[in-house]
């Protein structure tokens, strides 16, 4: 079809005055990006992204991902006017408060957003992480006569997108994977907010992105067909690269005030509305203006879209006919199964089993997870060695060979927390990755993403104490278990021994609804065979359980995770028969269960409690209270053996029963 530049420079136009109505409406808001990239929205949404409005998550649609979240207003005027389910009364109540159009797009939210983008740079790595899911289904379910996975990736991004670290880290990654159903387009307008970009910047992006493997063009992005011509290229190369289409836009553009200047960034430009508005043709009396004729074009867009994505469901029922075994494997990728067929697929540890910690216990508890759940992928920042979450037989994701499922994703830890968002938001495949524990640090923005997107993205964070020993203080996570817990729906597991670990797996898999990480040791544990395997598999799930009952009154609660949950039953041991051991693997599970189950296992009656865990003390205070104790540490480690290092700093059973004595 032949591009309606006429018509699509008046919807550029009224996307502009949406925009600039939203935001002077709220007082709040980003006019730069929807104004600057309004005619780059109109040639995606109008005429060049294969998607259907109808059908949101089609499976085989491009996925747009807007890295500038900021720029909100951008995405909610194109999704309104290429016809998703996003009203006009949507699209006046930008800003406020429980509606479709919230501050920056988020995820589940509103109908076309691919991914929950605000922090700068995370869309890019989504981005990456949906081009990754794009070349593994392809791989995965394509076949000569049914190719039904073709689908690009386009992601916008600006000079902030590009500041940020994790953004080259994923661009990086993608070059060297030669992602090349990858589009990144960069709204280049030599503006920040705080001044002009060259006060902040002075590299060649072009000459920077072709280095590192990407295919680079330059355009006008105010050229409606320039930019067409650019795009089409990038969709249909054939160089095996991912695409950057450096796109010269005019930030503001319309507010003549402000244009072109770090004023037009944000809401500064909405009190030139009347002015801005009658320069681009708008009626002075309606707000909120949208033409008959822009109507009538995304409205025949959407039926042409709509037979199109019809088209694709007859190939698709032809393929599941022809295929039925990658038909079936494509359905479960919306199966959620529950912990019980997870640890169904668990042998239980015999008891004399020796394992190295439990990242050992996790290697062997993943494999036949592996085997059993195709569509499980996972990764490691440089470390699989150390990590042991490598997917025996499974092959690495490279060029070659899509079908991998083992991610390489060298010494990134921030952009594969991203690109493993990123596979979620995709839905085809379940994601994990691996690193030491104390580098969360560096991958835990896009951790936090995770948690309030609610994708199901699995760590499997090994090294999680000072039982690394000794690799010193810079190694050993003091405060970064508490930190994590103090994530809104980041489920935190720290598991005690193989069973389990065994639990944390099938708890973790389980959860569909945020994601889960798995604080795994170095050191080696012993099997708690003293408790039944299957208490403790199925203790994790609820967080907490007794390990160790009271055979007399009770009269003191230890609680313990991890490691020292050995320490708290050897205590116990000293402290007599009215002392209850509770292993506390996931506080927030825990917390999640119903008010009779957690008296049951902490009455509240028993005053006399001890908590120990090997890092900072202050999270236990909300489980044993203004009258208990916490052995802890709250100070950095020191370089030495393990055993060493737990003696010098405390956490011994000697310690947890001297606290406990102390008490009464």
């Amino acid at each position: 079809m032949t591009l309606q530049t006429t018509l699509l420079a008046q919807a550029a136009n009224q996307a502009r005055g949406l925009a600039i109505d939203a935001i002077h409406a709220c007082s709040s808001g980003h006019l730069g990006l929807p104004l600057g990239c309004a005619e780059i929205g109109a040639v995606l949404f109008g005429h060049a992204l294969a998607h259907d409005p109808a059908r949101p998550r089609w499976l085989n649609r491009d996925r747009f991902v807007l890295s500038a979240g900021h720029g909100s207003m951008f995405l909610y005027s194109w999704l309104h006017l290429s016809g998703f389910d996003l009203p006009l009364e949507q699209v006046k109540q930008f800003r406020v408060r429980h509606s479709r159009t919230p501050g920056h797009p988020e995820f589940g939210e509103t109908p076309g957003v691919e991914a929950t983008t605000g922090p700068l740079g995370q869309g890019i790595g989504n981005a990456v992480g949906l081009a990754v899911s794009g070349q593994m289904a392809a791989a995965r379910f394509n076949t000569a006569e049914h190719p039904i996975f073709d689908y690009h990736v386009v992601c916008l991004a600006g000079d902030g997108c590009l500041q940020e670290g994790v953004a080259l880290e994923a661009a990086e990654f993608a070059g060297h994977q030669r992602l090349d159903n990858l589009i990144l387009i960069y709204d280049s307008n030599d503006v920040t907010l705080d001044a002009m970009a060259d006060k902040t910047q002075s590299q060649n992006t072009a000459a920077h992105f072709k280095a590192i493997g990407w295919d680079v063009q330059t355009v006008d992005g105010h050229d409606l067909a320039r930019f067409l011509k650019a795009f089409r290229k990038a969709k249909q190369a054939k160089s095996g690269r991912p695409q950057l289409i450096i796109a010269r836009t005019i930030i503001g553009k319309g507010i003549a005030e402000v244009q072109g200047t770090a004023k037009g960034h944000g809401e500064g430009g909405a009190k030139f509305s009347a002015t801005a508005r009658a320069g681009l043709g708008l009626p002075a009396d309606q707000l909120f203006f949208v033409s008959d004729e822009v109507r009538a074009y995304f409205a025949a867009r959407c039926q042409r879209l709509a037979r199109a994505s019809r088209r694709w469901d007859r190939a698709l029922q032809a393929w599941r006919t022809a295929q039925p075994e990658k038909a079936a494997l494509l359905d479960a990728a919306t199966a959620h199964p529950d912990a019980a067929h997870f640890l169904e697929k668990i042998p239980v540890f015999a008891p004399d089993t020796k394992h190295g910690g439990t990242r050992a216990a996790g290697r062997d508890i993943l494999q036949p997870l592996a085997a059993a759940f195709p569509l499980l992928v996972g990764g490691s920042a440089d470390l699989y060695g150390s990590t042991l979450n490598l997917i025996a037989g499974g092959g690495d994701f490279e060029p070659a060979t899509r079908g991998g499922r083992n991610i390489r994703f060298g010494i990134r830890e921030h952009a594969m927390a991203a690109i493993c968002n990123g596979l979620a938001y995709d839905g085809l495949f379940r994601p994990s990755c691996a690193t030491f524990l104390v580098f969360a640090d560096y991958s835990r923005p896009a951790m936090r993403i995770a948690a309030l997107a609610k994708l199901p993205v699995v760590y499997l964070y090994t090294h999680d104490s000072i039982g690394v020993g000794e690799d010193g203080p810079t190694h050993q996570p003091i405060e970064t278990v508490s930190a994590l817990r103090l994530i809104p729906n980041l489920d935190v597991i720290r598991p005690a021994d193989a069973e389990e670990t065994a639990g944390a797996f099938a708890a973790a898999l389980e959860r569909a609804d945020g994601p889960t990480l798995l604080a795994l040791t170095r050191q080696a544990v012993p099997l708690l065979n003293e408790i039944p395997a299957q208490v403790r598999r199925t203790g994790v799930l609820q967080g907490a359980y007794v390990a160790c009952a009271e055979t007399a009154p009770l009269t003191h609660l230890l609680i313990a995770t991890g490691s020292e949950l050995q320490l708290a039953l050897a205590a116990a041991k000293e402290l007599g028969a009215g002392t209850r051991v509770v292993s506390m693997p996931c506080t927030s599970r825990f917390d999640r269960q119903p008010d009779a189950y957690r008296e049951s296992i902490l009455p509240a009656a028993c005053r006399r409690r001890v908590a120990v865990e090997a890092g900072v003390t202050g999270f236990w205070s909300k489980y044993v209270g203004l009258d208990g104790k916490v052995v802890g540490i709250d100070r950095f480690g020191l370089s030495a053996p393990a055993p060493i290092v737990y003696q010098e700093l405390g956490v011994t059973t000697a310690a947890i029963v001297a606290a406990a004595r102390s008490l009464g």
